[in-house]
């Protein structure tokens, strides 16, 4: 409370501002920016409730919040925003009703929707001061960073388990493992049983083997015929699915077969208990099972016997395989990944990883059990989720006062640890992706205009110039190849025709033999803007908007020389092996042996400015 004077000279009693203490704390003119701010937060789960209540408390002025997901019931322990009543609303227009209750004077849009909805171009992310994000999905996380990256917003990441990041035209790190074991030892690690069964039955299928050295493989060649019959199996399961034999054919060869394969090796039986196969006609010996109880909620804690979990494993999976084939009609493409809020996903890999645990005399789980380690979640990361959404706003007050010499690299354990920035890094391969708006009449324009006119249309500093890349060039959106000097078939084709509408992004890879540099290979992104004036009289074809100055893609670090032989002299002059990566929108990044003699090759990307809480 403080005291002013009136016209007369009395004094009189004003009550504080709502925001009295922020703007003690930054100042009258950085809370002005701060309230005339346009932020976007992407998430609304645990960091999210937190944070949207710390950014209406702390005078942000208009805030947008995107979340496709609706709210369960295992989300309760810990977003605190939402309540039993609001189980199965949306996330996205609960948080944000519940936020008003905080401070009524806010002004929150929310969005009940996917983050990767045209909607949601790259004109919408350039309206935002700041885009946080609090999202649990990697891969959304790495498009909105794309989004940001191309429009020019800075970006604020968390996550739970590497919970703070700030980024600055920078990219998620991404650490990659190979997880393989024959017998699970505990648990708490059966899940990821039932969700690689998922991605093995419904998401990608695996790339084509390539061909077998007979000669380099001989001392192995028992192994690759099992991974090669385990290969055709899996495969004519997926043919399988739809049939009514479907079921008991995944559950025979996953839960009897497969085991009675591992009994065969004795010697690794010698120390620990061998599996039981288990018997489809046992496990479904009584009729009266039913995987639909009257009592969701009762069913969603209790542990399942194993006729129940047969039932749920069988329903679910028939479920799932319909609803696979119905979007396969629709797009050949199409694959699933696992959601752990989708039910008919979860109560598949609840009883696969139930059944596994069967199989190896463990400890079975119940559904809720499942579903909080499939997703990671901690009941305890409440105070976690706070302690990250309060240094998530005080970052986002220093990035809108242009003080970046400020922010730290920061990860929490027992202590809240900040670090120095780090500068980007020129060997990046994710740091060095040229960003451009291609606006372009998507019905009207072929690919073949695209590569001609813009990919490889003289350079220059025009709107209407292309961008002159030489070389074996290729053209992928997403994970589809549209072009390449081996694939044509496409040119002809209008971009609508071929998917590419306004929002789409489409990647461009090169690699030019005559440049022994490798200083003109570079990767590409085109941020497409439909219009539907271009290409009409007195109006341009397309135009491209960005820094015309290409920086090329990272060399590959130069092998060590193998020792030299006797018998010959032979060199090896093969250009380096690219891998394409999904994820980063198909960018082609140079492979690098991990070092530790396996001949796995692993992908790092490297982080520019990163806040890091973990």
């Amino acid at each position: 409370m403080v005291l002013i004077s009136s016209e007369q000279g009395e004094s009189m009693r004003v009550m504080p501002s709502r925001y009295s203490g922020v703007q003690a704390a930054v100042g009258a003119d950085l809370f002005k920016h701060v309230s005339g701010s346009r932020v976007l937060m992407v998430g609304a789960g645990g960091i999210g409730c937190e944070l949207l209540k710390n950014l209406v408390m702390s005078g942000f002025g208009e805030i947008e919040v995107v979340d496709l997901d609706t709210i369960d019931l295992s989300n309760l322990n810990r977003q605190f925003l939402f309540q039993h009543r609001h189980i199965g609303k949306a996330k996205a227009h609960v948080a944000k009703e519940s936020a008003l209750g905080f401070n009524p004077d806010a002004k929150i849009k929310s969005h009940h929707a996917s983050i990767y909805e045209a909607q949601f171009d790259q004109a919408w992310f350039k309206s935002f001061d700041l885009v946080l994000n609090a999202l649990d999905n990697l891969a959304a996380r790495r498009h909105v960073n794309a989004m940001c990256l191309a429009a020019n917003v800075p970006l604020i990441e968390s996550e739970i388990d590497t919970v703070l990041r700030l980024r600055w035209q920078t990219q998620s790190k991404d650490i990659s493992r190979l997880y393989n074991s024959k017998h699970p030892k505990r648990p708490d690690t059966l899940h990821r049983v039932g969700q690689k069964l998922f991605v093995q039955l419904f998401g990608k299928p695996e790339d084509e083997e390539e061909t077998i050295n007979e000669e380099q493989t001989s001392d192995n060649a028992k192994e690759m015929a099992h991974l090669l019959h385990e290969k055709e199996a899996l495969k004519r399961l997926r043919e399988a699915a739809g049939t009514p034999e479907y079921g008991k054919l995944v559950f025979e060869k996953v839960f009897t077969d497969d085991v009675k394969g591992l009994l065969v090796m004795e010697d690794l039986w010698k120390n620990r208990r061998p599996p039981t196969p288990l018997n489809f006609a046992e496990a479904t010996s009584d009729p009266s099972v039913t995987s639909t109880p009257a009592d969701e909620l009762a069913w969603d804690r209790k542990v399942w016997s194993i006729e129940e979990n047969t039932r749920v494993f069988l329903d679910s999976l028939h479920e799932l395989a319909v609803d696979f084939i119905e979007q396969q009609k629709r797009d050949p493409e199409f694959s699933m990944s696992f959601d752990k809020d989708d039910l008919a996903a979860l109560n598949f890999v609840t009883a696969t990883a139930n059944l596994r645990a069967e199989v190896y005399g463990l400890e079975k789980k119940s559904r809720f059990a499942v579903k909080e380690m499939a997703g990671n979640i901690i009941p305890a990361v409440a105070t976690t989720n706070a302690i990250i959404a309060g240094l998530i706003v005080m970052t986002a007050i220093k990035v809108l006062a242009g003080e970046w010499s400020s922010c730290k690299n920061t990860w929490v354990a027992r202590n809240i640890n900040p670090e120095r920035l780090d500068k980007p890094n020129p060997s990046c391969a994710v740091c060095t992706i040229n960003s451009y708006t291609l606006a372009i009449n998507t019905e009207s324009a072929s690919l073949g205009d695209l590569l001609e006119m813009v990919v490889k249309g003289s350079p220059g500093e025009s709107p209407t110039s292309g961008l002159g890349i030489q070389g074996e060039i290729a053209i992928q959106e997403g994970e589809r190849l549209l072009y390449d000097v081996e694939f044509d078939d496409n040119l002809d084709m209008s971009l609508s025709e071929l998917g590419i509408r306004h929002a789409t992004r489409v990647m461009i890879t090169n690699e030019n033999d005559d440049d022994e540099t490798g200083n003109s290979n570079v990767s590409v992104i085109l941020y497409i803007e439909h219009r539907d004036e271009f290409g009409m009289p007195a109006k341009p074809f397309f135009t491209l908007d960005g820094d015309r100055t290409l920086v090329p893609r990272p060399r590959a670090p130069s092998a060590a020389p193998d020792p030299p032989k006797a018998t010959s002299t032979a060199t090896n002059n093969k250009r380096p092996a690219v891998l394409i990566d999904s994820d980063l929108g198909g960018n082609k990044r140079q492979k690098q042996e991990n070092g530790n003699g396996d001949g796995v090759m692993h992908i790092l990307d490297e982080d520019d400015t990163v806040l890091l809480i973990e």
